[in-house]
């Protein structure tokens, strides 16, 4: 469905959920490439020099996932959907796995994927059984000096050091794949690489990288969820030519982030800050700045160049189409207890979004002009645009989130975070369970709830409330 609001299909990194609170420790550990972070020991550089290595072994994750998901449908919805409604239930098995191993000294190989079996009702007929595989990652990673690493494939490049939005998180854009949590801080790591060659090299107290992805693909229309199928998707990952520097550095007690990336006729700089303050709490912010148009003006042209939208199409809520010097900002905070329990604030402000008039215009011209698909086609656009770049769909929001580990007994860990929408006061909301059963098997439960008026981002959003039910077997 166009919003993902309902989790449409899950995923299989839910149970591995823990606490992200600690910006502090998650920016230096970025500095690490991907290849290495989960490496064993003989494989680190400080043993890149070491006079033999063992033979190489596998030491990834295998696992088979089912997940059902139940949903309820919102009746009488102030701007009407211009598709058919989404199905009510949804069951997905899965295989996945994620693995490296060490080729040869100072070269190593990563790999990421999901084969997936969906059933769901539908619409036209009773069921439809539908076959997709996520390639998630597929690269190799070469340390030619200590300390410093090529990789070549596709990778999963994280930037940003906030939980529910990341404005510095530049490689985020039509990465999104079927989750059974909504929380953004597994969603990214569970997402489409992009096809990359990445240079970085790390020394005491700082790092510096550049990576560039290839156009290989023209942009392709928007989809209704997850394309299903056995292709690649480069079309969503590698369809502008995008350079990414970055460097990282310690000063005055802090760990500050410098990025500049360029697509296009675009030029965006960020920054990430984090600083810790006393022995619990950690204070963090992210941004993101250049010129760029609104929101409106993105999806319009988006959705004329990849032929969704007629040539001709006005911009709807009416807005400037002009390109300005806009920010993004995620301004927040964590505090951690000695019970396992971490608690998350942020503020974010995304300055090319709807401003609290443009929402308001937003629903005027989509309740008077109800019955004109064209209008309510495109206004209905502008959500599955914000959604398929991750971006907010307002100018101001909060989020907050809490994670419990070990929560009541062993081995159960509780979560829930909520966006909420500051100009409407609506809020999207998840609870979850994860319970590990042992080495080998674990239960998940996910209910999340969209909450507001009629009028109301959130209470727009055709699905009410969703339940996800997951069993997960490890090998």
């Amino acid at each position: 469905m166009w919003l993902r609001v309902g989790p449409l299909v899950m995923l299989a990194f839910c149970a591995l959920v823990t606490s992200r609170g600690h910006a502090q420790e998650n920016n230096d550990l970025d500095r690490i490439p991907k290849a290495l972070q989960s490496s064993p020991p003989e494989s680190t550089p400080e043993q890149s020099n070491a006079p033999s290595l063992p033979a190489p072994r596998a030491h990834g994750k295998y696992y088979a996932e089912d997940a059902l998901t139940l949903s309820s449908a919102r009746d009488g919805l102030a701007v009407p959907l211009p598709t058919p409604a989404p199905s009510d239930w949804e069951n997905r098995t899965s295989l996945d796995a994620a693995d490296q191993w060490t080729v040869t000294r100072g070269l190593t190989a990563t790999l990421s994927d999901r084969f997936n079996v969906t059933e769901e009702n539908g619409v036209d007929v009773p069921s439809q059984h539908l076959i997709r595989n996520d390639f998630r990652e597929g690269y190799v990673t070469w340390e030619p000096l200590t300390r410093t690493y090529l990789e070549a494939g596709r990778v999963n490049l994280r930037d940003g050091i906030a939980l529910g939005f990341n404005p510095t998180d530049f490689f985020k854009t039509r990465t999104l794949l079927d989750q059974a949590s909504l929380d953004p801080s597994v969603v990214r790591e569970d997402r489409l690489g992009t096809l990359m060659l990445r240079g970085q090299s790390i020394w005491s107290g700082g790092s510096v990288s550049v990576a560039f992805a290839p156009k290989l693909c023209a942009p392709t229309p928007i989809t209704l969820g997850v394309p299903y199928g056995l292709g690649a998707k480069f079309d969503h990952t590698n369809a502008a030519n995008r350079i990414l520097g970055s460097v990282n550095f310690e000063t005055a007690g802090l760990s500050p982030q410098v990025l500049i990336y360029h697509e296009g006729s675009e030029t965006l700089i960020g920054m990430n800050l984090s600083r810790s303050i006393g022995q619990s709490v950690v204070a963090y912010a992210e941004w993101a700045a250049g010129n760029q148009p609104s929101l409106i003006a993105q999806s319009a042209a988006y959705g004329v160049r990849t032929g969704t939208l007629p040539a001709d199409t006005p911009l709807l809520p009416p807005a400037d189409a002009a390109d300005a010097f806009r920010s993004d900002l995620a301004l927040g905070a964590s505090w951690s207890s000695a019970s396992k329990v971490t608690f998350n604030i942020e503020y974010h402000y995304h300055q090319a979004g709807l401003s609290r008039q443009e929402e308001r215009d937003w629903f005027t011209i989509g309740t008077a002009q109800r019955h004109l698909l064209p209008v309510i086609g495109e206004l209905w656009y502008i959500r599955a645009f914000a959604n398929d770049q991750q971006q907010p769909w307002v100018q101001q929001q909060l989020f907050l989130r809490v994670d419990w580990a070990d929560a009541l007994i062993p081995h159960l860990e509780l979560a829930a975070f909520a966006f909420v929408n500051l100009y409407d006061g609506s809020s999207l909301s998840q609870l979850s369970a994860n319970y590990y059963l042992s080495d080998a098997w674990s239960l998940g439960a996910y209910a999340s709830a969209n909450v507001g008026g009629a009028r109301s981002e959130r209470g727009s959003y055709p699905q009410v409330a969703s339940l996800i039910i997951q069993v997960l077997r490890y090998f």
